[in-house]
């Protein structure tokens, strides 16, 4: 058996999108590139690791198997890199991160310190809704993720970093609001949600039924961006947090509405699983950030007086 390091991590793409096509524009490649390291690694082994069906390309269940295995070769050709650079005084690697979509707000200010110091260490953030995020975790695709409900589900070490607060949210000049929200009035105006799995609605919907809030008019939108902007236009109301809305309240678009109830506080943090091997890259972002936090929360999250 010949094969390469990169015939692995060309197969473990291919298994990934279940597509050529897509394996060969994930690796920046050209599809006949990915088709003759698929070829070639196929040629190492008598049972088919892939098939196509009607036209669609699958993996066979010995093919799984290959993948399990060359994820975890790969794993170890990574640490053995690591170890070489770190014998040089590098610190090199790959870092996998999941950020619920309102993380984007949060995690750039912990990471940009670490990049800096550490410019041959590669991070890859994706922003998403809690539920894709706590899958990424379920499945070990990732070594962190930033959320702010920590998910009772998994067995995780939680690296708390700062509050989340989310408040009941209009235009500046939404037309009607009365000096004083109670649920009955909130229940007459129209309620702008985001999408099903997203831990700001599910903060929200348990906010109304806690309050009694029923019979109240809503529009769903599929991020807290979309749903900023639908109030920002006077659409409705939400409950968003405030760390996303900051320079909207700062430049006098949107209006916090004192409400009874209101803040909802959690608070972020940055999770990976119990058990987790992390890579030296993975601790010692670890530790930046243990180390930076208080720093990085007074310096770019702290208002100063008479700012919002």
């Amino acid at each position: 058996m010949n094969y390469t390091l990169h015939q692995l991590r060309v197969f473990c793409k291919v298994c990934d999108y279940q597509s050529v096509t897509r394996a060969a524009e994930a690796l920046h490649l050209t599809q006949p590139a990915v088709s003759l390291q698929l070829k070639k690694f196929q040629e190492s082994f008598e049972i088919p690791l892939v098939e196509v069906v009607n036209r669609q390309l699958y993996v066979t269940t010995f093919g799984r198997q290959i993948e399990s295995l060359a994820r975890e070769m790969l794993d170890k050709a990574q640490e053995i890199e690591s170890a070489a650079d770190a014998h040089r005084g590098l610190l090199t690697g790959d870092i996998k991160i999941a950020s619920a979509s309102t993380g984007k707000y949060v995690l750039p200010y912990f990471l940009t310190g670490f990049i800096r110091q550490h410019p041959g260490v590669n991070i890859s953030v994706d922003v998403t809704n809690k539920t894709l995020v706590v899958d990424a975790l379920r499945t070990n695709a990732v070594d962190f993720a930033v959320v702010s409900v920590i998910p009772d589900q998994l067995r995780l070490h939680p690296l708390p970093l700062l509050p989340n607060e989310l408040y009941l949210v209009a235009a500046v000049d939404y037309p009607g609001l009365p000096a004083r929200m109670t649920p009955k009035k909130l229940a007459g105006f129209p309620l702008l949600l985001r999408e099903p799995g997203s831990a700001t609605r599910q903060a929200m919907e348990q906010f109304l039924r806690t309050a009694q809030v029923s019979g109240y008019r809503s529009m769903q939108l599929v991020s807290n961006e979309a749903v900023k902007q639908a109030v920002r236009a006077g659409l409705g109301l939400s409950i968003l947090p405030r760390i996303g809305i900051r320079t909207e309240l700062a430049a006098g678009d949107l209006q916090i509405v004192p409400m009874r109830g209101l803040p909802i506080v959690t608070e972020w943090n940055l999770v990976f699983n119990q058990g987790k091997q992390l890579s030296p890259a993975a601790r010692a972002l670890l530790a930046h950030i243990g180390a930076e936090k208080q720093r990085i929360v007074a310096a770019s999250f702290t208002p100063a007086p008479g700012r919002p």
